[in-house]
């Protein structure tokens, strides 16, 4: 062959190449997108140190992760890790947050020293706050001061400050299109939700198809609960793969009411226990995670919002033997704390 058409020829080879990564380019970018999380809660006085724990999550492909304080440990390990980060500040920090000067220097020492190297994706300034609770007074302004220092450190392309609610903020679930927040919910909310709007930022939600089973198992099947059952239709006629997806719609339903029909919800947890309550069994929640994995990380997505993976964090990566509260809030991990795996789990 001449010497020129084997150039050409050489040229139009690469041209192709080029072009087949262009159009495969999205596809590996929304196949990363679909990789769950997992919360990393550390009340436990057996767990691994953090670098173990870092390298735990990178040998099992998972590409997110929560943590519940800032812990410096936790973010020396992140260090190069590519692990997108959700750092939670809780409830009893809230009121020393409404100082702007607290605020900042929360960033200041938190974030801003790791921001080049670890992947901080979101705030969740607060944790489940009732509209009962002391702090709820307390939770917008401290959103609003931890955004602005963000803004200051120039890190709001890269992280969004939200807040962690539960599913009981919403009352008339079902059908889930009549999902709406309570009206002493609504006055709290509403005001953050309007934050997220003006934002761009994601409301985050802890659902757990696992505790509305056992607070209705009488009217609930289990198999709803697991992903098991071959759905419901509910009285407005649209059909629910899983007891999940009625949960999440009640909320875009609610947040849809509030003005709110773009803000988009990130599930911030989401588990099942091991032991410890009622149809808390290895095998019950081996079936909730390997379902749970499969539709969030698919682009089935819910009724109310097709098409698309949800981005969705496991609660948790360990069993935590001092968590306070009921016997089987201390067994919801996928791992041992000797890290060897409860469950076969893939994470996407």
């Amino acid at each position: 062959m001449h010497f020129s058409n084997v150039y050409k020829t050489g040229k139009a080879l690469m041209a192709s190449i080029l072009l087949l990564l262009v159009v495969l380019m999205p596809a590996l970018q929304i196949t990363g997108a679909q990789s769950v999380g997992v919360c990393y809660g550390r009340n436990g006085n057996n767990l691994p140190a953090e670098g173990e724990v870092v390298d735990l999550y990178k040998s099992n492909g998972i590409g997110r992760m929560r943590i519940y304080e800032p812990n410096e440990a936790t973010l020396q390990a992140l260090r190069g890790s590519n692990i997108e980060l959700t750092v939670t500040i809780l409830n009893n920090e809230l009121q020393a947050l409404n100082d702007a000067a607290a605020a900042t220097a929360w960033v200041q020492k938190n974030v801003q020293p790791y921001s080049a190297d670890v992947k901080f994706k979101y705030i969740a300034v607060g944790n489940e706050v009732h509209p009962d609770a002391a702090e709820v007074g307390f939770l917008l302004p401290a959103i609003q001061n931890i955004h602005s220092a963000i803004v200051a450190a120039n890190l709001q392309g890269q992280i969004k400050v939200s807040t962690a609610i539960d599913t009981t903020l919403v009352t008339n679930a079902y059908p889930p299109s009549d999902g709406v927040y309570t009206d002493p919910a609504n006055q709290f909310i509403k005001p953050v939700i309007d934050f997220l709007v003006s934002n761009g930022a994601p409301l985050l939600v802890n659902v757990y198809p696992y505790f509305s089973y056992n607070d209705n198992p009488g009217s609930i099947d289990l198999a709803y609960a697991l992903f098991t059952s071959q759905g419901v239709v509910v009285p407005d006629g649209t059909r629910y793969p899983s007891l999940f997806d009625a949960l999440l719609d009640a909320q875009y339903a609610a947040l849809e009411k509030a003005g709110a029909p773009n803000v988009e919800i990130v599930v911030s947890e989401s588990g099942w226990p091991s032991e410890g309550g009622n149809q808390a069994t290895p095998q019950n929640a081996a079936t909730f995670y390997q379902n749970l994995i499969k539709h969030v990380t698919s682009t089935t997505g819910t009724p109310k919002r097709p098409g698309k993976a949800i981005e969705t964090y496991l609660f948790a990566m360990f069993d935590e033997n001092l968590k306070e509260g009921n016997a089987d809030e201390k067994h919801f991990g996928i791992f041992s704390p000797d890290k060897q795996p409860k469950y076969q789990l893939t994470f996407g």
